[in-house]
């Protein structure tokens, strides 16, 4: 019988395709780690970003639907941003006191606010949306002909609707979603005694 040879090659050992993914994903990731501290210039960094891709939009003239979706995106990352982890009326209605709750009373324990989408998940969704909308505007079977005004007064009344039941939300659970507006108490003085 021929004797057939079968090559030593190793099985689990990743390729160079492997390797240089692998090596494009960790740089990536270490980027993305860079720049988590800056707040304030990631959030100039998705402003400017959404500008140039509004003048992509103005001056193509098209994409229309496209811009719409996008903002319909924007909305619902902001709705979850604004947004307890834990809705305090789905949590008072089962009463679960294994979770994180809200205070209600002022003689409740102070929790802090825990958001549905962390502000680093909301901001790193916007950059991907509006990077997808870019790559939609290089196609011409993205550019849909609409009549614009209507979307735009479409969002208008779902943008002040969606807004206006989030606020209303916010007055009922009492809860206010940022830093800016709650007491601040200051630090009480240490005595150093040598």
């Amino acid at each position: 019988m021929d004797n057939i040879e079968v090559s030593e090659d190793p099985v689990g050992q990743p390729g160079p395709v492997s390797k240089i993914c692998t090596r494009i994903g960790q740089r990536y990731q270490k980027l993305l780690d860079d720049v988590t501290p800056h707040v304030k210039w990631r959030w100039v960094i998705a402003i400017v970003y959404n500008i140039l891709f509004m003048a992509r939009i103005i001056i193509g003239q098209g994409w229309y639907v496209v811009t719409y979706a996008l903002a319909i995106y924007h909305l619902n990352l902001l709705l979850a941003f604004l947004s307890p982890k834990i809705d305090p009326g789905l949590a008072m209605m089962y009463d679960d006191e294994d979770g994180p709750a809200l205070p209600t009373r002022s003689t409740d324990e102070f929790r802090p606010f825990e958001r549905r989408l962390p502000e680093f998940k909301f901001w790193y969704s916007v950059m991907k949306a509006t990077t997808i909308a870019f790559c939609f505007t290089a196609f011409q079977m993205f550019n849909i002909p609409v009549f614009w005004p209507i979307l735009v007064m479409y969002f208008i009344t779902l943008f002040c609707i969606t807004m206006k039941r989030q606020i209303k939300h916010m007055l009922r659970y009492n809860y206010l979603p940022f830093s800016w507006g709650k007491p601040k108490y200051a630090a009480a003085p240490t005595t150093d005694t040598i």
